[in-house]
Formats: structure tokens, C-alpha cells, sequence
């Protein structure tokens, strides 16, 4: 589902950008057949936004942005530039090989500087909102777009903690820079199993990460638990690569509760999705006896009675648990991979 999302995505990116060529032709070639300034905009525009997808010539792009603003923006307008060109010259010569356009190979090859502009205009408009898409995250995103939340809404939801363990450690050994880094890269490998799975990370608080999804969409084909573990998957996969860059593999502990709660737009100069209710601080606590009970991942009965765990998931019952802040007790379940539980037994045997 999230490769069908980011196709979906490209495909409405694509048509926009083709859109913006037809308006283009129709200001100024008014004469001319509509899908030509489409296709030059296709060709122009969506290689510059693959590369600031990082969708080829990657480690070129990190080079950019690690370079001062002044040079930054320099060499951002010249490998835009090229990019465009390349772009315009290939469709251009397309066009014209298969006889579509009759001008001169010179017009049809060679940009323009009134196209360079426009096509640079419209990439970052696009580009501008995709990263406060980004920003936001895309469902804060379209709420606050569509003012759905401006006044209060009641409804339910599903929450997942994630807590860095040992962070305090790092930061006494390695120092705040480094510590801040090594959270920017573990925050960050969380975001593709997030979208992956339809979820939304609400906050980054200290050492943890908020992740919601609307109860209906968490509990569906249980993506809220495939979430948990694809995030742990995934640092387990590259852990040669933290090893070398910090110098050691992320622990994380996760919970996972859903309820009732009330859900607003709040603030004036900034504006936020809030989250307000005992689901919330729940899930918070139910993330604290992670450490209490030595479990890695927890999930309240309440929320595992509303979902299908997924084929490998083992569901271990740890009983009904005081939470600090709750007046009624709170069942809680710990969930384990198979190979993670063969791991856990070989250790406690040890």
C-alpha cells in the first residue's frame, strides 16, 4: 500500500506539472497542439523534482546541502539549470524526430531563459509544498488545509511510543552534537515504515517519538503492530552501518494503545493537530513499564482485542497493571517476533 501511495503521489505531482506547461503554451503558443508545453514541462520539471527526491545522483544532493546557504542556492541554480536543459533538449528532439513539431532543432534543443525561470518557479512551488507537507506531516497537513479540526472533534485513535534507550549514556560518552545526530538518524529511519503503514508521527518529544493513525486505519490488516516491527526490522538490517556511523545499534521500547480523544486545531502564529484525553497519556505510561516489565514492545488488551496480529507476531499475557494517573487497572500484553522471543530465552538462560 505504500508503494501504491507514492505512485498515486507522482502520478497527481505529474499531472500538475504537465499543467502548469499547458497554461504555459497556451499564454504564449497559443497556436500550438496543448500537449506540447506538457511535455516539455514533464521533461523539465520532474527530473529536478527526482533529484530532490534523492532519486538519483544522491550523495550530489547531500554534497549541496552541506554547503553554506550562498553556495548552497549557486550551485542549486546551476544543476537546475543543466537538469532543465538536458530535460528540454530530450523532449525537444523527441517531438521532432517523431514529427510532432515542425520548428528549428535550435528552438526545440536549446532552453530558454523566460522557460528556465518559469519551469525553476513552478519546481519550488511544488517543492515548497511537499516539505510543508513534510513539515507537518501529512495528515496534520490536509486537516489544517481543510480546517476539519477547528472545532474540536471526539474520535478515536491509535497511538505507538517510541522510546530511544540509553540516550543519556550516549550523550554523557559522545557529547550533545553527536547525540542529537544519532536521534535526527534513528527519528528518521522511522519515517518510511510510518508511511508504509499509514501512520502520521505526531511529535518528537526528548528521546521519543509519537506515532498516531485514525483507529480504523491503525487496527486495519493490524498496521499499527507491522509498524512497530518493520521500524526494529530495519535498524536490525543496517546495524553494521550504525555501528560505524555511531558506534552502536538503537534499543528501542515501543507501546501501543488506541481510545477515545478529543483532537483540535490549536494556536494562533503556529498552528498545531492537538491531542487531548487518558488514551494519550496512557500510552505513555503503558511505554514506561516497558522498562519496569523488560519488554520491548507492549500493546494494551483493550487495543489487541481490536486488531488480527499478523502470522509470526507471539502475544505474551502480563496481566492487569496499575497506571500511574488511571483509576482502573490496564491489561497488558507484550508482543514478540519469533526470533526475537528464541533471542530473549537464549539470554535468560545465559
Amino acid at each position: 500500500m505504500g508503494i501504491f501511495h507514492s505512485i498515486r503521489n507522482w502520478i497527481l505531482i505529474s499531472l500538475f506539472v504537465a499543467s502548469t506547461g499547458v497554461i504555459y503554451g497556451k499564454l504564449f503558443f497559443p497556436e500550438s497542439p496543448i500537449y506540447i508545453g506538457g511535455i516539455f514541462a514533464l521533461f523539465c520539471g520532474m527530473p529536478l523534482l527526482a533529484f530532490e527526491r534523492r532519486m538519483f545522483l544522491p550523495r550530489l544532493n547531500d554534497w549541496m546541502h552541506r554547503l553554506p546557504t550562498p553556495a548552497f542556492i549557486l550551485s542549486a541554480l546551476v544543476v537546475d539549470f543543466l537538469l532543465m536543459s538536458v530535460g528540454y533538449a530530450t523532449a525537444g528532439s523527441s517531438m521532432k524526430l517523431l514529427g510532432l513539431v515542425k520548428a528549428s532543432w535550435e528552438d526545440l534543443t536549446v532552453l530558454k531563459i523566460d522557460v528556465y525561470i518559469y519551469a525553476v518557479l513552478v519546481t519550488a512551488i511544488v517543492i515548497f509544498i511537499g516539505r510543508v507537507r513534510e513539515l507537518l506531516g501529512r495528515d496534520v497537513f490536509s486537516s489544517l488545509l481543510t480546517g476539519r479540526y477547528r472545532n474540536p472533534v471526539q474520535e478515536e485513535r491509535v497511538f505507538l511510543f517510541v522510546d530511544l534507550v540509553g540516550s543519556t549514556a550516549f550523550a554523557e560518552e559522545y557529547g550533545d552534537l553527536k547525540t542529537q545526530a544519532f536521534l535526527g538518524a534513528v527519528f528518521g529511519a522511522m519515517a518510511e515504515p510510518v508511511r508504509r503503514h499509514k501512520g502520521a508521527i505526531d511529535d518528537y518529544i526528548g528521546d521519543a517519538a509519537i506515532i498516531t493513525w485514525p483507529l480504523q486505519r491503525g487496527v486495519k490488516n493490524a498496521n499499527c503492530v507491522r509498524c512497530v516491527f518493520n521500524i526494529l526490522d530495519d535498524i536490525e538490517k543496517n546495524a553494521e552501518t550504525w555501528l560505524k556511523s555511531y558506534g552502536r545499534v538503537p534499543r528501542l521500547r515501543a507501546a501501543l494503545h488506541g481510545g477515545s480523544v478529543v483532537t483540535a486545531e490549536i494556536g494562533v502564529d503556529h498552528h498545531k493537530i492537538a491531542y487531548f484525553g487518558d488514551t494519550v497519556n496512557t500510552t505513555a505510561r503503558l511505554e514506561s513499564l516497558c522498562k519496569t516489565l523488560e519488554r520491548q514492545v507492549l500493546i494494551s488488551s483493550d487495543l489487541a482485542r481490536r486488531l488480527e496480529l499478523p502470522e509470526g507476531i507471539i502475544k505474551e499475557e502480563l496481566g492487569e497493571h496499575a497506571v500511574r494517573g488511571r483509576d482502573q487497572h490496564l491489561g497488558v500484553i507484550a508482543l514478540h517476533t519469533q526470533d526475537r522471543q528464541a533471542l530473549k530465552t537464549v539470554r535468560g538462560r545465559s
